[in-house]
């Protein structure tokens, strides 16, 4: 599906098959000169299939065509090695790069899982049925790094860079202030939380993200163009939510702790899912590794806030609160 948003501003709608996120909502901006991509969905031939059906309705040539990719994760990057050929330009972030460029696969995160508590049984199945192993780009194309601040400018739209760390370390979002347009990526979603989860000590994804919402909630947005879902104008409105429900899940996570020292596993089942399953044993194996993830992300945020506190307990890492 193609939908016209302003004039020479496109969104194509990309399926991501077997995803509960359900479609990508792939953004395109018409120039006489050059054109620009942005985000693209896996890499998968439904998705592309999508992708070329949508450039070729709009009159699309790809070899006057730049991309821009808001963040490292595959529903989003999936396809850049297929449209990224030689000559066009692939904008990306600093610490995203980065990330891929050190990726040396799952083994740390099966570690921090297992020390998290989540079943060595489970582990391997969940990662082999992991997004990011089965659909991700081909190759990495050379890629054009921008910095928070930047501008990248396509015909009448001019877009301010604005790199928003929380859901990726370098998760970054378009901003065109004359236009009060807002390319959001997985930042602010309107209807589903973006997930902001932890595997390693060396992060406190959570608080990031609540900086990352701090810094564009003072941005003049009458349109917010997500990544995923439905379009959306009330933007201050919908940080101020996902505000709280961070505040709430947190507030959760010591409730839960009141009953005693557990690890992230065994704090996940007692906390809130918006998912359709009436147990935590019904729940899907890769959901149960999101939830985990994110579990952990709101731990690390109350320890480094000094109100909860960690030890090591039989090679487990077991929170109590303090």
């Amino acid at each position: 599906m193609v939908e016209c948003i302003l004039p020479n501003l496109f969104r194509i709608e990309i399926p991501l098959p077997e995803s509960p996120l359900k479609s990508l909502n792939s953004y395109v901006i018409k120039a006489p000169d050059r054109n620009l991509i942005v985000d693209t969905g896996f890499n998968r031939k439904e998705c592309l299939k999508a992708m070329k059906n949508g450039l070729k309705e709009l009159d699309i040539e790809l070899e006057k065509t730049d991309l821009f990719i808001t963040h490292l994760h595959v529903d989003h990057f999936g396809l850049v090695s297929e449209l990224a050929t030689d000559g066009r330009k692939v904008f990306f972030n600093q610490p995203d790069a980065d990330f891929i460029q050190a990726w040396d696969g799952f083994d740390h995160l099966v570690q921090y899982a297992h020390m998290s508590g989540f079943p060595e049984s489970e582990l391997r199945s969940a990662l082999e049925n992991h997004p990011a192993g089965k659909y991700l780009a081909d190759g990495i194309p050379e890629l054009s790094i921008l910095k928070d601040g930047d501008m990248i400018e396509i015909g009448d739209f001019r877009f301010k860079c604005i790199e928003t760390p929380g859901h990726t370390r370098g998760h970054m979002c378009l901003y065109e202030s004359e236009k009060k347009i807002f390319l959001s990526g997985d930042h602010v979603l309107h209807d589903i939380t973006p997930h902001i989860q932890c595997w390693s000590d060396d992060l406190n994804p959570l608080k990031n993200y609540l900086a990352s919402l701090d810094k564009v909630y003072p941005l003049d947005v009458d349109l917010v163009l997500p990544g995923h879902r439905r379009l959306f104008n009330n933007y201050r409105e919908r940080i101020d939510e996902l505000r709280q429900h961070h505040q709430e899940r947190a507030e959760e996570v010591l409730s839960i702790l009141e009953n005693g020292p557990r690890n992230a596993y065994q704090i996940a089942p007692d906390m809130s899912w918006d998912i359709d399953c009436e147990s935590w044993e019904q729940f899907p194996l890769m959901q149960k590794w999101f939830a985990t993830g994110e579990t952990i992300a709101h731990l690390k945020y109350l320890e480094e806030e000094g109100m909860i506190s960690r030890k090591m307990v039989a090679e487990l890492i077991v929170y109590c609160k303090n």
